[in-house]
């Protein structure tokens, strides 16, 4: 790495025995740290509320967390984690359940949903020991310090990443955390913040980055194309050298950061990414935005940003920054509402707030830090009554027709990328108009885009299933890939119509099927 590292943290906070080694308990209604809710793109897709309603317990190991975890009566019962002490490979182990897939050296949540993790007390610490999350959703993780989680030497966990999610992924905000390592990848160390493998509707809040040679990246290799949806948001990146973040396809709303000694490279917007990028601070760095290491292009829509003792290089091949004097070569659609502080006014406010053990303060949205209020805390029993606490935002459902459109098949001549796809099949066989090719998903669950250069009017979408593969097809959504809206949902394939939008992506998600399913063609259209 090119620079200086800076030490590792002081010893750990010390823990307040209040449970067993492999035990949790009941929390007093004071003690939960849980504030107002999630921002951000975590808001869309039915929003992410976590364990709110569930039982609440605390946990000073991670062998606790786990059984928390496991002690439920299925694997999306409301459960809320109150973390305080040193969690770390001695004190981590698995523990088997029905309502649970956990393992020994890391914190895993994976097959689960409907999970808060918050820190509280004199402070919950992961000593080397990465957070992972699979197959998941409506997670929350606040108020907690993860550092020094390594992918080789020893010991090791979560393939090195301080937090990291993979494999259908939904609804996670991660708010008010402190992600730090004391190197880079010779050092041992991988990414403080990654997501791969169709992970979407994240927010990353209030949170301080520092000291590693990657921040973090959404999508894993420029195949990777399922992520997306991502919020960043008043967080601090401090001592890093490249990926704040990497973007490989999909949405990024970047806005109210505070940038610090980027050492090498800041937000790599590539493989067809767009960012929007608002009233950011950026601070002694070098090549802040941009598309580097690649000439798979990425895009950018830029405004109030201030960049103080900012260097840029030269243009070349595979590295095109965007300074100085960055422009807009994008237009992103925001679908939620947020406040934006001046950028003037980013570094103090980002530090009063950023990071764990802050108080939960956030931004009034005018440069001022407040408190916000606690989101009311549910006193559990002994035994208490498990009782659904999530409403799902309501979209409009569709049943298809299998009546041949009429008009032009928009995905002619258009672009489409997907999630990870099985051996032998292509996204872009979806639209050669060939029914005796087709794309499918690497399990029973994936989606497929097309897209479009430039803004594209669509009302009309047929599904068309390869033969001998009808009916496998059984649940599903159709999703604005530029905003994240869902636009219709139901059942089966066929000719499926929604409100006419206008887009550049447009997306077919599978969400339940028989088998593996095959789609031959996804047709278009305008009305």
């Amino acid at each position: 790495m090119r620079r200086s590292v800076a030490p590792r943290l002081c010893a750990a906070l010390a823990t307040t025995a209040i449970a067993t080694a492999t035990g949790v308990v009941l929390s007093m209604p004071a003690a939960s740290a849980a504030a107002a809710g999630a921002t951000g793109y975590a808001t869309q897709n039915g929003g992410t509320t976590g364990g709110a309603g569930g039982q609440t317990v605390r946990a000073t190991t991670g062998t606790a967390i786990h059984a928390a975890l496991c002690n439920r009566a299925s694997s999306s019962t409301p459960i809320i984690i109150e973390v305080e002490g040193t969690i770390n490979h001695g004190n981590t182990g698995k523990v088997s359940g029905d309502s649970c897939s956990t393992a020994a050296g890391l914190i895993e949540l994976k097959q689960i949903s409907n999970v808060t993790i918050v820190g509280v007390g004199s402070g919950a610490v992961f000593d080397q020991l990465g957070i992972h999350i699979r197959d998941s959703s409506n997670i929350i993780i606040q108020n907690v310090t993860v550092r020094n989680v390594k992918k080789s030497g020893s010991p090791t966990s979560n393939g090195g990443d301080a937090i990291g999610m993979e494999g259908t992924v939904r609804n996670v905000w991660v708010d008010h955390t402190t992600l730090e390592a004391s190197g880079g990848e010779s050092e041992g160390f991988d990414g403080l913040f990654d997501m791969k493998g169709n992970t979407q509707y994240v927010t990353l809040s209030y949170s301080v980055l520092r000291n590693s040679g990657r921040g973090g990246l959404v999508g894993s290799s420029e195949s990777d194309l399922s992520n997306g949806f991502i919020t960043y948001h008043h967080n601090l990146y401090e001592n890093i050298d490249s990926r704040t973040p990497l973007l490989r396809g999909g949405v990024a709303h970047i806005y109210n950061n505070y940038y610090v000694s980027l050492n090498e490279s800041g937000i790599n917007s590539r493989a067809g990414a767009r960012a929007k990028v608002d009233n950011n601070y950026f601070k002694n760095s070098k090549d802040v935005l941009g598309t580097f290491y690649t000439d798979a292009a990425g895009y950018w829509q830029v405004s109030g940003n201030i960049f103080d003792n900012v260097t840029w290089s030269s243009p070349g091949t595979d590295n095109k920054p965007a300074g100085p004097n960055p422009q807009s070569n994008t237009t992103v659609t925001i679908p939620y509402p947020y406040s934006l502080d001046a950028a003037s006014c980013v570094p103090g406010i980002v530090t009063q707030t950023a990071g764990a053990n802050k108080g939960l303060k956030v931004s009034n949205g005018s440069c001022s830090a407040q408190t916000p209020t606690p989101t009311p805390t549910v006193t559990p029993t002994s035994k208490p009554t498990v009782t659904p606490t999530v409403t799902p935002t309501v979209t409009p459902t569709a049943t298809p027709t299998s009546t041949q459109p009429s008009g032009t098949n928009l995905s002619i001549g258009a672009g489409s990328d997907g999630s990870s796809k099985a051996g032998g099949t292509s996204y872009g066989n979806v639209r050669d108009g060939d029914m005796s090719t087709y794309w499918s998903p690497a399990g029973s669950t994936g989606s497929i885009s097309i897209k479009w250069g430039s803004a594209t009017a669509v009302s009309k979408i047929n599904v068309r299933e390869a033969p001998g593969s009808a009916g496998s097809i059984k649940t599903w959504r159709v999703v604005n890939g530029d905003t994240g809206a869902v636009l219709t949902s139901g059942s089966g394939a066929g000719v499926i119509t929604f409100p006419r939008t206008s887009l550049r992506k447009l997306t077919f998600e599978i969400t339940g099927s028989t088998g593996t399913p095959k789609i031959a063609e996804y047709e278009t259209y305008a009305g």
